[in-house]
């Protein structure tokens, strides 16, 4: 028996190193993580991932992180997203959505008064059950897998911040559109479901657009089939690419000294009180988050906690040997 190899090189990643956020108007009838597949291919980048998951039916923004992006996602998620979506009364879908299958018909069609008057219930901090066809796990296994076996899927009610709803348009007596501004993990197919019971008919959600994820907005956004071309195509640019800090924009930054960045860099923590005046007002001081900048480069995440200003993520981008991104606290 021959000895173990101790000395096997490393596999070098394949393609190129890319940092930064590619917003991608998503098309219906794909899913994310495919088009971030297509997307990572025509890059040919070595890493890649979304910040936001869209059903397949839906379309609009979804962010693409590339290589030190990634570590950013977690924030960017956190962000405010908006949304219209199209609901259509008297027909109940197992999905929620045009593509499942009738579970239940009503005839009855709200007015748009009648519409009006329970959405006030669904504004604010509320709890909402997500769809039985969702990346939800129950016992160890995703809902949508549990729920394409035929099993009854119960999924206990969770926290989600609605911060607006609307009705912005009636097409027809069997449709409403909505928008939507909300905090993460709200599901716009349950939204269109419950709302449809709360006036005493069913439906589900005939189409659905993102139109903000966070910083990112609708003209950011580039249309898929530009990015893709065709096989002759040659590679998508580098400088369509936004700059990994563009996910941490709406994040408030404080300005840090010397000393300071020495010591957050160290992962010490700075009292509260040698940055009084300098906090901006918008940050939370139990539990926010701020951007630690040193003139004009980012430091990291800091989160004000008991007193503190803790550093949470170093990110150090425009770092003279490049751009990195170290972990203090995973939790």
């Amino acid at each position: 028996m021959s000895p173990p190899n101790r000395h096997r090189p490393h596999k070098k990643p394949k393609g190129r190193v890319l940092d930064g956020w590619l917003i991608v108007d998503k098309p219906s009838g794909i899913g994310s993580t495919d088009v971030v597949n297509k997307v990572k291919r025509a890059f040919q980048a070595q890493k890649a991932g979304h910040g936001g998951t869209l059903d397949p039916l839906a379309t609009g923004l979804l962010p693409v992180a590339f290589g030190a992006a990634t570590k950013t996602v977690p924030y960017v998620m956190d962000g405010t997203k908006s949304y219209h979506f199209t609901l259509k009364f008297g027909e109940a879908r197992d999905t929620d959505d045009a593509d499942g299958k009738v579970t239940a018909t009503s005839d009855v069609r709200p007015t748009d008064a009648e519409i009006e008057a329970v959405l006030p219930a669904f504004r604010g901090d509320i709890m909402q059950v997500p769809p039985a066809y969702s990346a939800i796990k129950i016992g160890g296994e995703r809902a949508y897998d549990l729920a394409r076996e035929g099993q009854v899927v119960e999924i206990a009610p969770r926290p989600a911040r609605i911060d607006r709803f609307d009705l912005i348009e009636r097409p027809d007596i069997d449709t409403a559109i909505f928008h939507v501004e909300s905090g993460k993990g709200v599901y716009m197919r349950s939204l269109a479901r419950d709302v449809a019971k709360a006036v005493g008919s069913v439906g589900h959600i005939t189409a659905l657009r993102r139109l903000r994820v966070g910083p990112f907005r609708q003209e950011h956004a580039i249309s898929l089939d530009s990015l893709l071309g065709t096989g002759d195509t040659p590679l998508p640019s580098p400088d369509l690419l936004l700059p990994v800090t563009t996910a941490l924009a709406d994040i408030p930054a404080l300005a840090v000294n010397g000393e300071e960045a020495a010591r957050l860099m160290q992962g010490q923590a700075i009292s509260l009180v040698d940055l009084m005046g300098r906090i901006p007002r918008e940050a939370d001081p139990e539990g926010g988050l701020l951007r630690a900048m040193a003139g004009e480069r980012l430091l990291g995440l800091c989160r004000l906690e008991g007193g503190w200003m803790q550093p949470e993520r170093l990110i150090q981008l425009g770092h003279p040997d490049g751009p990195w991104i170290q972990v203090r606290d995973e939790t």
